[in-house]
Formats: structure tokens, C-alpha cells, sequence
């Protein structure tokens, strides 16, 4: 996904070094979960630190379920879709592994969901059993325990999910672009897969599923799975995952859906309205794709198509397997921000193949997705395309090290007692990608492409923590480049706050040009309208406008605004920084654009800083008021995070 631990390093550093081997760092599965169902109970993780423990490698602390007694291997779902009581109803089954004979109670995690009734038995012997719901979690949920017969490894689990699940959206037809239609869509990452199945909700296990979709015979149904873009629009509609994936990448999305061809392994589904152009923007896909396998091996998921979402979709975009859901924000009509698209198709290897097992790890996904993103660009778009896109990420890294305590400047971040989703900022995808952007610098790229390439190979379709990688490394570059590579140094990568000394800076000749025409604008030697823009690419634009100080006076607005048509641009990214300069003057032609910008669209990545900009300067009210205008349209998380930051709360 695009979007964004209290330790003592050394003491980390030291157990990672092991192999992540310790008394207090178990190695075996079974003894790393020995208290996962017990996890969430966990304290504060300040008051954790303080007194001496380190979160466990390998224990999902945002799970109930045990794990270590049974694994869940795969899912049958039988669902009917209703848009009138805004519901997902029907029956989940779940085949179970059992681990050890101690036949304890199944525990699964749920959010909001009703439980009519639950069978199990084994073969086609299906009896009732009995079930009860634990004690509710804001953060977690609720554990549903099952009692399950010695011989069971089937569960049938009916229930229907409730209207304001945290992983679903159902819109209205007039939120949708053909206005005629309503539109359904989840949103499973980090623990949301939980608001629609009653599952192992964790990224340590990985399940096939199967999946019958009963919807309105009008309406299409695509998943995470094998689409068929033929399939007659009858109501009924059958999907297979047949490759292990984590419960995350789950996904389903329902609407008036057409599909258009790209390539011979990828196209796109959309509105009708949306179609062409979306087609059109995103045609180097298939590209992209063969380049990627041409470096780090082949595409393990058969097909990769685009599914063009609402615009009220809260993430730019999100890498299920063979579907990645894509932000129509995105659509600029000149390819300037096809970049999302690579990142959703890198995660094809790096996240989806090889998946972190718990949230604390989430850089070993979006770390190496960000650092192969920036290659792939590199590939299609050239050498002064990808230094550009690596400038501006590193750009945006350093915005969020000024603004984050140290704590959430680790890679390896420790989440207990905290909500997951707090995990997303540019420190495990930029910080992430930085660090292995230094190991390429000092082992030479050809050499990289090797290691990532053996990397994929030996962990595809395994889950893994940030101690397993670090014991690969040990085994692999470190033992080939003794003279090149310091173990030292990765540990201060991984496990303390900020950027190593002497880090990579990368940086961009199609930036440092513009400094000095920046900064004549702002001394008055030049006027804006005589500033040659003709060849700026958008980079350019957003790194022109992020350049500017925090305040100007309303005649150099009016000049900007009036030399390079600021307010009405469409390309959201360039409207996003100009409208952040907007409000910190409080420039008051951009503020019917900015409400238009505010309730129009949905990505947390736009909607986040703009709101916060807005408390920060004593715009509260007007935040408040275009908040609770445009909160109908917004999805629950996207509610959930900026109700925090207008209404309190808000720790970032």
C-alpha cells in the first residue's frame, strides 16, 4: 500500500545478530504464540520499555487468535450482498490444521460482526457446537472461541456483518461516477479483514479461499482472485485464490463495472466513465510488469489487473493479489503519477510473495516495495524520472522525521497496545528503501539484484519478521561482502530512531535547478509569469511549491496563482501542495477549491495534512464544518483518522 520500538538498540541488535535466538526472544513458532491470545491485553508499550521487555519476533500482538494451537489453512465464503440494509450476510468455512492435542477452544478475530451459528465436525459431518464472544477491543475487536470435537477440522461460521464495518464501504449511486448505481468496496489492511470474516486476522498466516458472491444481477463482483471479465451479470459470481496469501489481501468490491484489456496479462475494471481514461493512463502496466520479472524472477499470480475505485477510496492504492485497488486521484492524463501503479505491482513480490508476519515488520513490505517502485520507474521512464521520484521521497522521509517521537522513527516500530494502522508513514516505506538503497550503493546494483532475486526465491509465499531477514542477511551479503557491508550498521538501520550518518542523499538535477529560480521569485528579481515552466513535470511543480516558506504575503498568492493557474489545477498532487500553502496563509480564492478538494475525495494521504494544517492554524471551525459535510462519503477509517485530529486525540 501507498499511503505512510521501544527498545534498547543494543540489546536488539544482539538478539537479531543470534538469529533472533535468546531466553527471551523464543525460536520455534510454538513458543513464540505460547501467549498470543493473550497479546492484546498488552500495556502501554511505554510502560513495556520501561521495564525491560522487548515485543517477542514472531507474536501478532493485534491477534486473539491461537495460533500456536491451530492454523487455518483455507476459506470457503458464501456471501449474498445487501445494499439495502448495508450487509454482508452469509457463511464462512474454515478448514483447521490442529498443532498439538491440547484440543483448546478455537479463538478467531471478529469486528462488529453477528454470529447466528456455528458447525464443525470433519468430512460431511457438520454438528453444531457451541460458541461465545469474548470481551470487545476499541483497538482488536472481539474473540470468538469455538468449541471445537476432537476430530473437527472444518468450521462453518454464519453471520452477517454490520453496517458500519471498519473494512467495508457501501456508497450511495450519487457517490459513484455513473451516479446510478450504489457501490460496495473492502479495505482488509491492517486488521479490517476481521469487519467481514470471522478469521485468523494476522499476516503470519496465509490461507487459499474460495468465494460465491450473490449480488444485484445489475451489479458486477471482482475479488482478490481469478476475475472473469466475461462472466454473464447474472447475480452469482465464483472466485478461487488458489495461491496462500494473508487474510489482508482478502478483497472484494461490487458495482457497475466494465473491463477493458491493457495487455496480455493485465487490464482494468472501472466505471464506464472512467474506463478509457483509465485504461490509457495506466497502458505501460504490462510493461512494467515484464521489467520487474526480468530482474527479480517471474510473476507468480498469473494476471495483474487494476480495479479504478470511487474517489472516496482512503489509500492510493492497494496491492491484492492479481487486483490491485487503485484511487482515481491518480488519473492525470499525462502518466505523472503512474509511480502508484509500480509500487502495487512491486508488492506482487515484495509483500504479497514475501509477507510481513506482524505489523511491526511492515518495512520488510513496504520498504523493499518502494525501493523496487523507484527501479521499475527507472526502467520504463528513465534515469532523470526515477532520481527525481527517489529526491521527493526522501523528501517527504524528512518531513516525517521532524514531525515523529523517536520511537516511530524504528523501523522494526513496537505497536503493542496501539492501533496498527498507526504504523503507516514514510518511515518503513522511505526509510525502508533508503537502507536498501545504501546496501545497492555498496555492494554494486547488479550484485543487489542477485540477493533479491535468491530473497524472493527462498521466502515466496512464507511470512516473516524482521529478525528473519536479518539472520538471512548474516547468511548471505554479509558473509560475501565482509569489507562492504557492517552488521553494526544494519542494526542501527533497523532498530534506532533517525538516519545513519553518512546515509545516501539522493538528489536530482531537475531539482537544485530550481532553487535559485525559487528563491529570485522570492527576492523580486523575477516575476512568476516570466518563470519558464513549459517542460516542468510535476515532480518539478511539487518540488517548486514544497520549496516555498511557510508564509507569503497575499500578492505573491495572487502572483503564483494567477501566473501558473494554481487553484483550478487537476492534477491532485500539485493542487495538494498549493492548497497546503493555501491554508497556512490563509489565501481565501483557493478555500472554495480546497472544500471542493475536501469532500470530493477520500485519500488519507491528501485529506490528513490538509485538515491538520487547518486546526494548526486556528481554522478548527472550518475544518469541523467541512468535515461533517463531507464524512458521508469518507470511508470508516478515513472518519476514524481525521475525526482524531479535528476533534482530539490525534498523536502524530
Amino acid at each position: 500500500m501507498l499511503p505512510r520500538i521501544l527498545c534498547t538498540s543494543l540489546v536488539v541488535g544482539a538478539l537479531a545478530l543470534a538469529g533472533g535466538c535468546s531466553k527471551s526472544e523464543p525460536t520455534s513458532e510454538t513458543q513464540a504464540n505460547s501467549d498470543s491470545a493473550a497479546a492484546p491485553q498488552a500495556a502501554d508499550p511505554a510502560q513495556k520499555s520501561a521495564a525491560g521487555e522487548m515485543p517477542k519476533s514472531g507474536v501478532d500482538y493485534h491477534s486473539f487468535a491461537n495460533t500456536d494451537d491451530y492454523r487455518v489453512q483455507h476459506l470457503d465464503l458464501d456471501l449474498t450482498v445487501d445494499f439495502s440494509r448495508k450487509v454482508l450476510e452469509g457463511e464462512a468455512q474454515l478448514q483447521v490444521k490442529r498443532l498439538n492435542d491440547k484440543n483448546k477452544p478455537l479463538i478467531l478475530d471478529t469486528r462488529g460482526l453477528e454470529i447466528d451459528a456455528v458447525k464443525a465436525g470433519h468430512g460431511d459431518k457438520m454438528e453444531p457446537v457451541k460458541f461465545s464472544m469474548g470481551e470487545k477491543d476499541d483497538h482488536l475487536g472481539t474473540p470468538l472461541k469455538i468449541n471445537l470435537p476432537k476430530n473437527a477440522t472444518k468450521v462453518a461460521i454464519q453471520y452477517r456483518t454490520s453496517p458500519d464495518a471498519s473494512g467495508v464501504q457501501w456508497l450511495e449511486p450519487q457517490q459513484t461516477a455513473g451516479k446510478a448505481h450504489p457501490f460496495l468496496f473492502t479495505q482488509a489492511q491492517a486488521i479490517h479483514a476481521r469487519s467481514f470474516v470471522p478469521l485468523q486476522d494476522s499476516p503470519k498466516v496465509r490461507i487459499t479461499y474460495n468465494a460465491t458472491i450473490r449480488t444485484p444481477k445489475e451489479l458486477r463482483a471482482v475479488m482478490s482472485a481469478n476475475n472473469d471479465p466475461q462472466a454473464e451479470k447474472d447475480g452469482v459470481y465464483e472466485f478461487e485464490m488458489p495461491q496462500p496469501i494473508p487474510s489482508y489481501l482478502i478483497a472484494l468490491a461490487v458495482g457497475d463495472l466494465e473491463f477493458k484489456p491493457m495487455g496480455e496479462r493485465t487490464g482494468v475494471y472501472a466505471e464506464k466513465e472512467l474506463l478509457d481514461a483509465a485504461a490509457a493512463e495506466f497502458e505501460d502496466t504490462e510493461s512494467m510488469l515484464e521489467a520487474t520479472e526480468e530482474v527479480y524472477g517471474p510473476y507468480r499470480w498469473d494476471r495483474y489487473d487494476l480495479l479504478i475505485l470511487p474517489p472516496s477510496f482512503p489509500f492510493g492504492g492497494m496491492e491484492n493479489p492479481r487486483l490491485s485497488f487503485i484511487t482515481p486521484t491518480v488519473i492525470a492524463g499525462d502518466k505523472s503519477l503512474v509511480a502508484l501503479i509500480a509500487h502495487e505491482l512491486a508488492h506482487s513480490w515484495s509483500g504479497n510473495l514475501v509477507t510481513n508476519a506482524s505489523w511491526r515488520d511492515l518495512w520488510l513490505n513496504e520498504g523493499f516495495t518502494t525501493y523496487l517502485t523507484n527501479r521499475i520507474m527507472q526502467n520504463i521512464y528513465g534515469d532523470e524520472r526515477y532520481k527525481m521520484e527517489m529526491a521527493l521521497g526522501y523528501d517527504d522521509l524528512q518531513l516525517d522525521l521532524k514531525d515523529r517521537p523517536d520511537i516511530d522513527e524504528i523501523m522494526a516500530i513496537d505497536l503493542r497496545g496501539r492501533d496498527p494502522d498507526e504504523v503507516f508513514s514514510n518511515i518503513p516505506y522511505e526509510k525502508g528503501s533508503l537502507f536498501l538503497y545504501e546496501l545497492e550503493q555498496k555492494i554494486g546494483r547488479e550484485n543487489f539484484d542477485q540477493f533479491l532475486l535468491d530473497y524472493f526465491n527462498n521466502f515466496s509465499f512464507q511470512s516473516i519478521t524482521t529478525e528473519d531477514f536479518v539472520k538471512y542477511l548474516n547468511e548471505t551479503l554479509l558473509k560475501q561482502y565482509p569489507d562492504k557491508l557492517d552488521a553494526e550498521r544494519i542494526q542501527q538501520w533497523i532498530f534506532e530512531p533517525g538516519i545513519p550518518e553518512g546515509a545516501p542523499h539522493p538528489q536530482s538535477d531537475a531539482f537544485s535547478k530550481l532553487d535559485p529560480v525559487r528563491q529570485q521569485w522570492l527576492d523580486g528579481k523575477v516575476a512568476a509569469q516570466d518563470i519558464d515552466t513549459g517542460d516542468w513535470t510535476f515532480h518539478q511543480w511539487k518540488y517548486f511549491l514544497d520549496g516555498m516558506p511557510e508564509k507569503l504575503s497575499e500578492a505573491q498568492l495572487k502572483e503564483l496563482d494567477e501566473a501558473f493557474g494554481l487553484t483550478a489545477s487537476q492534477n491532485n498532487e500539485v493542487a495538494f501542495s498549493w492548497l497546503m500553502i493555501a491554508v497556512r496563509n490563509n489565501y481565501q480564492p483557493a478555500y472554495q477549491r480546497l472544500e471542493q478538494f475536501l469532500t470530493g475525495i477520500g485519500r488519507n494521504k491528501f485529506l490528513r495534512p490538509l485538515y491538520r494544517n487547518l486546526v494548526e492554524t486556528g481554522q478548527g471551525d472550518l475544518a469541523k464544518r467541512i468535515f461533517e459535510n463531507a464524512k458521508s462519503g469518507y470511508h470508516p477509517l478515513t472518519v476514524k483518522v481525521n475525526s482524531n485530529i479535528i476533534y482530539g486525540g490525534d498523536s502524530n
